[in-house]
C-alpha cells in the first residue's frame, strides 16, 4: 500500500493552470490542514500533558527530526527563550545533519542510524525528558533508530507523523498521526505536512508554556527586552498590570527589573 503522502496528487497538468487555478488549489488543499489537526486533538492533549509533567519534574523536552519538519521544530525551540523567558536547555531540537546546518538542507543524513542516540548520549538524556520524533513519512530511520533507543532505555516518546501505523508511531508513548492527504505536488511533505507540523508545534509549545506559568492572562510576562518594539510592549504592559500612568516611569522598572513579572511582584513586595 502506498503511504498517503506519497499517493498521488488530486491535482494534474499543473503546468497548464494559470496562476489563479494554482493558488485556489493550493488553498482548497491547506483548509484540510486544520480539520486533520481537529481529528487527533486528544491524542495531542496527551503529549502536551506528558512534556508537562517532565518539565514540571526538572526534564527536558527534545524533538528529534530531519527534513522540513525537522527544520521547523529548530525554529519552534528558537523562538522560545525569548518570548517566554525559557531557559535555554529546556526545550530542545536535534536535527539530522545539526542545528548549525540548518539552511544546508541535508537530506542524506536522515538515513543515518546512529547518529540521533549519539546526539541525545551526548545531551545526557534521562528517563526524567521526553523525545518526540518529527516525520512527515513516519519511517526516517534517524527518526526511528533514535526513538527506539530512547525506549530501551526507558526514556518516555511521542511522535508527529502524517501517515497511519508508521515504524515511528510504532515507537512513541504518545503518538499523533495528522493525516493531511496527498500533496498538491506528488510527495512534496514541506507543503500540507509541512503546515501541519508547524500548527501542531505553535499548539503545543504554546500550551506548554502557559501550563508552565510563563503567561499571565494573555500577556507575554517574561518576554525578553531584546528590542524597542518589545520593550514598548513590555512597558504598555506593565502600565496596564500595574496602574502607572507615566510611561517613562514603567521603563524606568522594566530596565530595572528585567521582565513584566520580576517588576510586577517587586512593586507587590514593596507594597506589602
Amino acid at each position: 500500500m502506498i503511504p498517503i503522502t506519497e499517493q498521488s496528487s488530486l491535482y494534474d497538468n499543473l503546468e497548464t493552470k494559470s496562476v489563479q487555478e494554482l493558488t485556489s488549489a493550493i488553498n482548497q488543499e491547506d483548509h484540510k490542514v486544520a480539520k486533520a489537526i481537529e481529528e487527533v486533538l486528544p491524542q495531542v492533549n496527551d503529549l502536551i500533558t506528558s512534556i508537562v509533567s517532565k518539565l514540571k519534574n526538572g526534564g527536558r523536552m527534545f524533538y528529534l527530526g530531519a527534513g522540513s519538519g525537522g527544520r521547523l521544530s529548530v525554529l519552534d525551540v528558537i523562538e522560545l527563550p525569548t518570548t517566554y523567558g525559557l531557559p535555554k536547555g529546556i526545550y530542545n531540537a536535534i536535527l539530522a545533519g545539526g542545528e548549525d546546518r540548518l539552511i544546508d538542507a541535508l537530506e542524506e543524513m536522515e538515513d543515518d542510524i546512529n547518529e540521533a542516540w549519539s546526539r541525545l548520549s551526548t545531551a545526557n538524556i534521562s528517563e526524567k525528558d521526553i523525545v518526540v520524533g518529527i516525520s512527515a513519512s513516519g519511517s526516517t530511520p534517524f527518526v526511528v533508530e533514535g526513538l527506539k533507543q530512547c525506549r530501551a532505555h526507558n526514556i518516555t516518546t511521542g511522535c508527529i507523523v502524517s501517515n497511519l501505523n508508521s515504524l515511528i508511531a510504532a515507537q512513541a508513548d504518545y503518538p499523533i498521526e495528522v493525516l493531511t492527504g496527498p500533496e498538491f505536488i506528488t510527495g512534496s511533505t514541506r507543503m500540507k505536512c509541512g503546515t501541519a507540523q508547524k500548527m501542531l508545534f505553535d499548539m503545543i509549545s504554546t500550551s506548554v508554556m502557559i501550563q508552565m506559568g510563563r503567561i499571565e492572562g494573555n500577556n507575554m510576562i517574561h518576554v525578553k527586552l531584546i528590542n524597542d518594539k518589545i520593550m514598548d510592549r513590555g512597558v504598555k504592559m506593565l502600565m496596564k498590570k500595574a496602574d502607572i500612568e507615566n510611561y517613562e516611569a514603567a521603563k524606568s522598572l522594566l530596565l530595572q527589573y528585567g521582565t513584566v513579572k520580576n517588576a510586577m511582584e517587586k512593586l507587590v513586595k514593596n507594597q506589602d
